[in-house]
Parts: C-alpha cells; sequence; structure tokens
C-alpha cells in the first residue's frame, strides 16, 4: 500500500501503511525504520503546527510531558527532551537528530507528515526533511519546535550527499494549506466532483502547479476520485 501526497485517506489506512497503532503525533524510526509526525493547523487542535512559505515548510510543536496524577496539567510545564529515567522522549530524538544534520554529521532524517482534516479523515502531505530543531517560550512554558521541508521527489542514496546548505535549492511541490483543504472539502461535499465517490480522494489542482495554478486559491482545487485523477493527469501529457 502506498499513497500519493494529497491523497485522502481514513485512520485505519493511515495506520496500515506505517504498520503501526499512530496514537501520538510524532514518531521518531518506527519499525519500519520510517520517522512519521501527524499535525493538524485546525481550530483548537492541541499543538501550534505551522504551515509557511506558501506550503513548502511545517513548523511542527514537540510534545508534551504525558499527563499523569503528579502532571495534571501538561500545558503548563515545559516540554522536555528526556524523561524522568534519562531516556531521549519523541522530542529529543527529533531534535538530536536535527542537531547531528546540521552539524553535518549525518544526512536530514526523512519523515513523512499526514495532516488532519477532520475526526478520522487525514490527508497525505508528503515526505519532508528535518533541518532544524530549536527551544522556545510560548509566553508560559518551553516548547520545541521542528522545521521542516518538502522533499519534490526522495531518493534515499541522494539525501545521504545532501549538506545543509544544499536544500534551499531543491525544487518543492506546494502543499495545499489547511484552510483551502476544509473548504473544498465542504464545498464538493467529501466526493469526486467527476463520479461522486467518496474512495481514493485525492485534493487535485484544477491548473496543476507546473503550469502556474495556485495551491491557496480554493477556486483551483478540486476533490477527485483515483480514477478521474488519472485520467486528467493521462490527458495533460
Amino acid at each position: 500500500m502506498s499513497f500519493d501526497v494529497g491523497e485522502i485517506i481514513d485512520y485505519r489506512q493511515m495506520c496500515e501503511l506505517e504498520n503501526a497503532s499512530l496514537q501520538r503525533g510524532m514518531y521518531y524510526r518506527l519499525a519500519s525504520s520510517r520517522s512519521v509526525v501527524l499535525m493538524s493547523v485546525r481550530s483548537g487542535a492541541p499543538y501550534d503546527d505551522e504551515i509557511q512559505d506558501d506550503g513548502q515548510v511545517l513548523i511542527y510543536e514537540g510534545h508534551d510531558v504525558p499527563r499523569s496524577a503528579s502532571n495534571p496539567r501538561p500545558k503548563l510545564k515545559d516540554q522536555q527532551l528526556k524523561t524522568s529515567s534519562g531516556t531521549l522522549t519523541e522530542n529529543g530524538h527529533f531534535y538530536e537528530a536535527a542537531e547531528q544534520f546540521k552539524k553535518g554529521q549525518q544526512p536530514a532524517e526523512v519523515v513523512r507528515v499526514y495532516e488532519k482534516i477532520k475526526s478520522g479523515i487525514w490527508s497525505f502531505a508528503g515526505t519532508f526533511e528535518l533541518l532544524d530543531a530549536w527551544p522556545q517560550n510560548d509566553g508560559q512554558r518551553r516548547v520545541y519546535k521542528f522545521k521542516l521541508k518538502l522533499v519534490d521527489s526522495f531518493d534515499p542514496a541522494d539525501s545521504m550527499k545532501r549538506k545543509p546548505s544544499d536544500l534551499d535549492d531543491l525544487a518543492h511541490n506546494r502543499i495545499i494549506p489547511q484552510w483551502v483543504k476544509i473548504a473544498v472539502w465542504k464545498r464538493d461535499k467529501g466526493k469526486c466532483v467527476e463520479c461522486g465517490s467518496k474512495d481514493n480522494l485525492h485534493f487535485d489542482h484544477i491548473i496543476p502547479f507546473s503550469k502556474g495554478g495556485s495551491s491557496v486559491l480554493v477556486e483551483n482545487i478540486q476533490l477527485l476520485c483515483a480514477r478521474h485523477n488519472f485520467q486528467k493527469s493521462d490527458k495533460l501529457i
């Protein structure tokens, strides 16, 4: 099983692809040795994730210390890089990977990103590289921020050759902002505009991005099923 960027999937499909029960928002190197983050910029989302540079860059917020009897209000406690026993948290793993990349000690960590559209409905945002990480005060506590940049096409061998200074020159697709996705989902009623199918849906650029089509105009984005998305692509060749 594999997904295309922009494909709409449900929670079960996402877990099947990653071969894991995804109960948290960030995973450093699952059993498949692939790192995964689940993000959301919806109103009321638990973390302050951001989309920048017209969709090329994600600023992902690290995760809180778990709620417990001794920590009943996690949002008031500093986020941590290590547990009380000294092992790295998920924040710590991602932070160390970013630091090692910046020092030239390892290639950029490759991260698969899924974006929440609504309860139980997700969109595969694509493959990103982890470029940076830093602590930040949000006004009442310390949180950690992680900068990820979209990879146009990923080749592990190519990633091994990259240096931090090389990444700004890469060609990147534009991911569609969350507010556009939500507006399109509501307008198209969660189904293909061509046949009404609710399966294997994709967010599609009416005027392709490669031909100057915008990712930030609701009018240029539509829902298509896989069959009609493929038929359209075939006509554009």
